[in-house]
């Protein structure tokens, strides 16, 4: 898999892009800077299929109305229990001050827990993870042994709960029984900061050992 990872927003959030060895991509929670996004998809010759979200936060999601109507694809994802962060995404732009974003709705929810996703080449599985907001997915692509779990688990951290729909006892949850119950050496690439593995965090991980 090719993966290339481009920090958007004063956030630093890691928006990532994937793709193929025919040029078949996808993007992964383009919080912002679409202009960027647009010149690097198109400098690579990529040929973008679709939009995936983990979850509705505007500095994960903030970009994905102008990719769309550039590219002509489909936003999918993330869980429908999110619809209220997409539908407030007018008061999180005003509260963070980081850009104006119209209030929009995915083409699609992804609400069955571990259905399969072909796109880009690749067979994601969908992992309902709820706790950092109750909708919040992840995308785990077991053949190569690499996930995108957006803002539930990072290097020796974990997700803020303190969001309203926010839950800590959730987020340990998904955490302990659903990304801890994957392979050691899957690679976790996580909504902002550095890569880490299962295994890594297992061990190290000061919230959840």
């Amino acid at each position: 898999m090719n993966i290339e990872i481009i920090p958007v927003t004063a956030f630093q959030q890691n928006c990532s892009l994937i793709w193929d060895d025919e040029k078949n991509a996808a993007i992964i929670d383009p919080g912002g800077d679409a202009p960027k996004l647009i010149k690097r998809i198109e400098e690579l010759a990529l040929n973008l299929q679709g939009i995936l979200l983990t979850h509705g936060h505007l500095d994960h999601v903030g970009a994905a109305p102008k990719l769309k109507a550039h590219f002509n694809v489909e936003i999918l994802g993330p869980h429908s229990a999110d619809e209220y962060w997409f539908k407030a995404l007018p008061q999180q732009s005003q509260k963070f001050g980081l850009f104006e974003v119209d209030s929009f709705l995915p083409d699609r929810w992804l609400d069955q827990d571990k259905q399969m996703l072909d796109i880009a080449g690749y067979q994601f599985e969908v992992l309902h993870l709820p706790g950092h907001t109750p909708g919040h997915v992840g995308f785990i692509e077991h053949n190569q042994k690499v996930m995108f779990t957006g803002d539930v688990l990072f290097k020796q951290s974990i997700g803020r709960t303190d969001f309203p729909g926010g839950n800590h006892e959730e987020l340990l949850a998904s955490i302990r029984n659903k990304l801890y119950s994957l392979p050691d050496d899957m690679i976790v690439i996580a909504g902002h900061g550095p890569h880490t593995t299962i295994g890594q965090e297992k061990a190290q991980n000061p919230f959840v050992r």
